[in-house]
């Protein structure tokens, strides 16, 4: 062992002293007392999965500011290794060190393996027979032979070209987001090879891509990629953690997703995912849970951070013995620390400039955003990001939440963040449900959310609207189920929300009705036209378009099977098969009109004296709306876009000017008479979009001329192009 230097952190393949190739290793571990790195090669005792592996250790001698670093040379990559590190076992004062527990590096950038949770994993005595005290006795079992190790990757140069070239560089305003489960969007698709589906190039295939792109989809949001852990108790139940929100390996790509290999080709396979995608115009953003790790709570295994350095890692309580909880999940990162802030810095930038992706979403974000104890907006974590230049430049994506006291914090983010818009989600599916009292609430959230983000300094952008997600119903299930149906998940059904704002159609779960049939895709057709009319970001979830089911489980967390995944049989039934062209053909009139991507807040004031308001309200009488009208019941909303008074210009400083839109969207159950504001707004229209419909390609066009009255079917969405030309009744 070579004395090696302090950065970077990890295990770096690298030409050291007399040009000799090996590894260096550097680890922070803060107050320990000594460290050991532990190489693994196969021909040893059984690792609990199949493989003989021999381990050797090598002691780091040398410590630079709480790293302690060494150079191994002939250490090439593809080798496997993990630390041991020995200090105080003092669980009262949060020093839980145990050199029995092999410890994966925060720093690897490759995972081989997969985490059981036997007992020893546990740094103390899990079966102790006092259980109130069984986190406080150190286990002293070796967990090596149980855990994953990390991977010595070779740098940049094996990957090719630098993922850094050919970016799309989709503005915020132009965006259409697509959250999708890696494994889950290709494991039952036809068109890629089966030994590809569920991975990485899987998702680079182009039959997978084609999809995305005839979509209009210009990003997609992956669902967790990092290396995660499974939870014991779905373990135990013969389930594992489908979703992936529960990390351990904040720089490894998840090892399960790789269809090429784990010792390292699954570095190179994601990197040419992304370039796939970026060479089809499509932007990747990762879904990322950097508030909480696998290792739980006090009772919890002993994987990583915890080994190497609980104190300078996690939010303890008062009682150190304990944690802070601020996600639900048994431990909280504690950003108020250097090094756990530095890990989390370094992962985002690795990610941006090493394997190419253009932004983030953070999960439960407002944990990330806490100082001492409140959500503080100039958080150190907050502040870092914002001043960074590689992360302020890419997408950054709030989870505006936690479950801490004053955790909810939607429109409070600061720029250049977005946020996932909840309150969008709900005003929306009260509206087509029926339950809005009036259309204030919609018509506040269809303009951009100004009330949340205006006052801010961000623009409509800065909300990511969306109906559904990943977490709660899907959007076939919305309009099919009232109460959840979460039994398969093992708990009793108590598990997900009940909070759903669901409206089923008249039926609980699949019908043979076709009356309620075609409800249901009608009110699917409703939703996705409000959303991709709306200003602000629109996010899709993967298979809404083509009608995907979870039969009723809004929390299909641990479900990966049929369940959890895309059906793309669902394409060969004309019904979902028409949802699908609509949600494409929706995507291309966004793309190709700017008024429908607002990129400032909508003022309600003509732009020149001879101009038009650039958003005008009317009442179903064709009248501009008063207050009063704001307040008083309603099921229908009605408003004018103005292609004219857009106030964007394009590259050149050019302004820009395009075709102006009448939107009616009509929540109730019978037709409503709505009258056509005429001149100076439109001397007729034409209907582009019509959700009553199930096919939008059929007769040509129809004129209606200003100042009439057009009967708009029950529960349904009408866009209609403004004709600006007089109108000579042909």
């Amino acid at each position: 062992m070579w004395p090696g230097a302090p950065a970077p952190l990890g295990a770096e393949f690298r030409t050291g002293p007399g040009g000799a190739t090996g590894t260096n290793f550097a680890l922070w571990a803060g107050g320990a007392e000594a460290v050991e790195v532990c190489l693994f090669e196969d021909g040893g005792e059984g690792d609990g999965g199949g493989n003989r592996t021999r381990e050797t250790r090598y002691e780091l001698v040398e410590q630079t500011h709480g790293v302690w670093h060494g150079f191994l040379p002939g250490v090439a990559p593809g080798t496997r290794y993990g630390y041991r590190v020995h200090g105080r076992w003092d669980p009262w004062t949060g020093a839980r060190w145990n050199p029995a527990k092999l410890l994966l590096d925060p720093y690897a950038r490759a995972v081989d393996g997969d985490f059981r949770l036997p007992p020893e994993v546990y740094g103390h005595v899990r079966d102790w027979p006092q259980q109130h005290v069984a986190d406080t006795v150190r286990d002293e079992r070796d967990s090596a032979p149980h855990v994953p190790k990390g991977v010595v990757v070779a740098g940049r140069a094996r990957g090719g070209a630098p993922v850094d070239e050919g970016r799309p560089g989709t503005p915020w305003a132009d965006t259409v987001l697509y959250e999708l489960h890696v494994r889950g969007f290709t494991a039952r698709h036809p068109g890629v090879p089966a030994e590809l589906r569920g991975t990485y190039a899987g998702l680079a295939h182009p039959a997978a891509i084609e999809h995305l792109r005839g979509l209009g989809v210009t990003a997609v949001e992956l669902l967790p990629v990092h290396q995660f852990a499974h939870e014991d108790h779905l373990l135990r139940r013969g389930l594992t953690n489908y979703w992936g929100y529960n990390s351990i390996g904040y720089f490894a790509p998840h090892a399960a997703y790789a269809a090429h290999g784990t010792r390292g080709e699954q570095v190179a396979e994601f990197r040419d995912m992304v370039r796939a995608l970026h060479a089809a115009g499509i932007e990747v953003v990762l879904d990322v849970v950097y508030n909480h790790t696998a290792e739980g709570g006090e009772l919890g295994p002993t994987l990583s951070l915890r080994g190497v350095g609980n104190r300078g890692y996690y939010r303890l309580q008062q009682d150190a013995r304990r944690y802070a909880d601020f996600t639900g999940c048994g431990n909280t990162l504690d950003v108020m620390r250097p090094q756990a802030l530095r890990l989390i810095t370094d992962s985002l930038r690795y990610w941006v400039t090493e394997m190419g992706v253009d932004g983030f979403r953070f999960d439960l974000a407002a944990a990330l955003a806490r100082a001492a104890h409140d959500v503080d907006m100039a958080s150190p974590f907050l502040t870092v990001l914002a001043q960074d230049p590689v992360l302020s430049g890419v997408k950054l994506i709030a989870e505006p939440w936690d479950v801490g006291a004053g955790g909810y914090q939607v429109g409070a983010f600061p720029p250049p963040w977005a946020e996932w818009n909840d309150r969008y989600r709900d005003a929306v599916r009260d509206f087509w449900r029926g339950a809005a009292p009036d259309v204030r609430d919609l018509g506040t959230r269809l303009s951009g959310s100004s009330d949340l983000y205006e006052w801010g300094g961000r623009q409509p952008y800065a909300s990511v609207n969306f109906v559904t997600a990943h977490d709660g119903f899907t959007l076939r299930d919305l309009v099919s189920y009232e109460r959840k149906h979460n039994e398969a998940n093992g708990e009793g059904n108590r598990d997900g929300t009940d909070n759903n704002r669901a409206w089923n159609c008249g039926a609980e779960g699949e019908s043979d009705d076709p009356d309620v049939t075609a409800l249901r895709r009608r009110q699917s057709r409703n939703m996705v036209a409000t959303l991709l009319l709306s200003a602000g970001v629109p996010m899709l979830v993967a298979g809404d378009e083509m009608g995907r089911t979870q039969g009723g489980n809004n929390n299909a967390y641990c479900q990966d099977n049929e369940t959890g995944w895309v059906d793309w049989s669902l394409l060969g039934d004309p019904g979902w098969a028409a949802l699908h062209a609509l949600t494409s053909r929706l995507a291309r009139l966004r793309a190709q009109h700017p008024v429908l991507r607002r990129r400032t807040f909508f003022t309600g004031r003509p732009r020149t004296p001879d101009g038009l308001r650039d958003l005008a309200w009317f009442t179903v009488r064709g009248e501009e709306t008063t207050e009063d009208d704001w307040y008083a019941p309603a099921c229908t909303l009605v408003l004018f876009l103005s292609g004219r008074d857009i106030t964007r210009r394009d590259e050149r400083g050019r302004e820009l000017v395009g075709d102006s839109f009448l939107a009616i969207l009509h929540a109730g159950a019978d037709p409503q008479n709505v009258g056509l504001p005429g001149p100076p707004w439109a001397d007729a229209y034409e209907v582009v979009v019509d959700t009553s419909l199930e096919d939008q390609a059929g007769e040509p066009a129809v004129r209606h001329p200003g100042g009439t009255t057009l009967t708009v079917p029950a529960r349904s969405v009408l866009l209609l192009r403004a004709l600006p030309a007089p109108y000579d009744g042909g």
